[in-house]
Formats: C-alpha cells, structure tokens, sequence
C-alpha cells in the first residue's frame, strides 16, 4: 500500500504539472501548394505602316472638245507594307486616249519604290532617274523631265519621324528648263500649250507619321486651243509615308497565387503565440517541476520497494 500511495502521487503530481514536452513556436499546416516565384514579363507591340510610290496621276482628260472625258488615273510602282513591298516597273501605259493606241505617260531608267515594316520601324522609300513624262495631246513634247528625285520616310517607334525629299539635276517643263524652289510654288507658261504649277520637296511629319513628296505638278494643258486633248489635274513624283508602330509596352504577369498560409519565422514565441498552441510563459516552470517531481517520486518507489523486500 505505501508503495502504491507514492506512485500515485507521483503521477498526479505529473499530471498536473502539464505535459513535459516543451511548445514549439507555431508551424505553418495546410497544403504545400505551389511556390510562387517571380512574375513573367510580355511585351506588345503594335504594327507601323508604310507606303511608297514612283507616279501617280490624278488628270482628267477630255477629247474631241470635250465630247469625251477620260480620267487619266495611273499610279507607277506603288506599294504599301506591313509586309515587305519592292516595286522597279519602268514604264506606265493607259490605252483609250491616244485613238486606241497605247500612249507611255512615263519612261524612266531607274524608278524604285520600297516599302518596309518591323516591330522596330516603318520606312518608305521612292526613287526615279531620268524620267520624261507625257500627257495626252503632247506626244512629242514632255510634261515634265527630271534628272533624278528621291524620297524618304522613316518612323521608328519612340522617335520623331523623318521626311526628306532630294532633287538632283536640271528639271525640265514643256520644254523649258527651271529652276525650282522650296520657298514656294514655281510657275511655268507656255503660250499655246499650257500651264504647270510645281511644288518641291513638300514634307511634313507628326509625333508619329512622316510624308514626303518630291514633286507635284499642278497641270492645266490644251495644246493650241485645239481641244484636241485638255488635260487638267494634278500628278505626283517620288511620294513616301510612314507611321511608327506602337512602342514596345512591357506588362507584368500576375504571380500565381499560393496556397495554403505563408510559413511563419522560428522567432522567439510571444505570449499571443503561446496561446494560440495552448501554452503560456509558465509552460517551462511548470515542465521542469513535473521532471523533479517524477524523479522523486521514482526515487522514493525504489526506497519503499527495498525495505518490503529487507
């Protein structure tokens, strides 16, 4: 009996001391989910544009005093991108105003048109060299002869864009040779022939657009007042234009979210955490008494133990 007596207060002594093993500071519990990590990055762009073209003729032609009116509308090489675009054509023919034959309104040795766009930059480009052009009713006679004309648009994305326009050589009109410039339009007469009014080198660009045109013609022809052929209109040499695509944008991918609660640092447990696991600042105390206490009584099971068996 005394034997019994102590092992059973030992062990109420245990009990209410608490449990022996000291709390851990809290650990993160649920799923493992996923990690995270840094976000993507996606960049977008947006196309650009360009356009180039060697002539284009906006005439109105009238035959036989004005019992027939054909509307000369021609365009040499033109050509427009977002894909690649590289035109050299060296002539344009219209049929139906010369008494059905085919009549040449242009011949030229070189005449290039280009048209170009990447994420990066939209760039037309138009070039002519040695370049005679004819209307109606003056089949002998140029409208118009130049040695050499260039044009140029550039846009790149995220910068101002560029238009130039060169002229090279002499220029010729109706047989006369002039002498252009850019402060204004030059006129130029023939007595019983007609009238061209030419404006060089026009360009103008915007925050992200450019054109330019080399030449254009403002034309009013009717050889002799026979009215044969009267030619009224307008007609353009070496034109280019382009817009800059969009500049790049970059766009953060969202995380993917995790799931499950973050793991909590290993930090020295407040009293708030202690409670949350069921402990508090005494929990330790109150361990290291229940240890004495079980060693004592242990001890004293052995003594009571030995003197029943003396």
């Amino acid at each position: 009996m005394p034997a019994r007596r102590c092992a059973a207060l030992g062990a109420a002594v245990a009990l209410v001391a608490g449990p022996v093993v000291l709390a851990a500071p809290a650990q993160a519990t649920g799923g493992t989910g996923g990690t995270g990590g840094t976000g993507g990055t996606g960049v977008t762009t947006g196309k650009g544009k360009a356009s180039a073209v060697v002539l284009r003729t906006g005439l109105d032609v009238s035959l036989l005093n004005k019992s027939v009116d054909v509307p000369l509308r021609a365009a040499l090489n033109e050509v427009r991108a977002p894909a690649d675009a590289d035109k050299t054509a060296l002539t344009v023919e219209l049929d139906g105003v010369d008494q059905g034959r085919p009549f040449t309104v242009l011949r030229a040795d070189v005449a290039t048109a280009r048209a170009t766009v990447d994420e990066q930059k939209a760039e037309g480009y138009a070039n002519i060299a040695h370049a005679k052009v004819h209307v109606p009713g003056l089949p002998l006679l140029s409208l118009i002869e130049v040695q050499e004309v260039t044009s140029k648009a550039v846009c790149a994305a995220g910068k101002k864009p560029v238009a130039e326009s060169n002229l090279l050589g002499t220029v010729t009109v109706l047989g006369k040779k002039v002498t252009l410039s850019a402060a204004g339009p030059t006129r130029v007469e023939v007595p019983g022939v007609g009238e061209v009014t030419l404006d060089l080198s026009k360009t103008r660009t915007t925050s992200r657009t450019a054109a330019a045109t080399a030449l254009e013609l403002k034309v009013a022809v009717n050889p002799l007042k026979l009215n044969v052929a009267d030619v009224q209109g307008t007609l353009t040499l070496a034109e280019a234009t382009c817009e800059a695509p969009a500049e790049p944008v970059r766009q953060t991918e969202p995380e993917p979210e995790k799931e499950g609660v973050e793991p909590q640092t290993a930090t020295e447990p407040t009293t708030e955490n202690l409670a949350e696991t069921g402990g508090n600042s005494m929990t330790p105390y109150l361990a290291a008494g229940a240890v004495l206490l079980l060693a004592v009584g242990g001890g004293a099971l052995v003594l009571v133990r030995a003197r029943d068996r003396g």
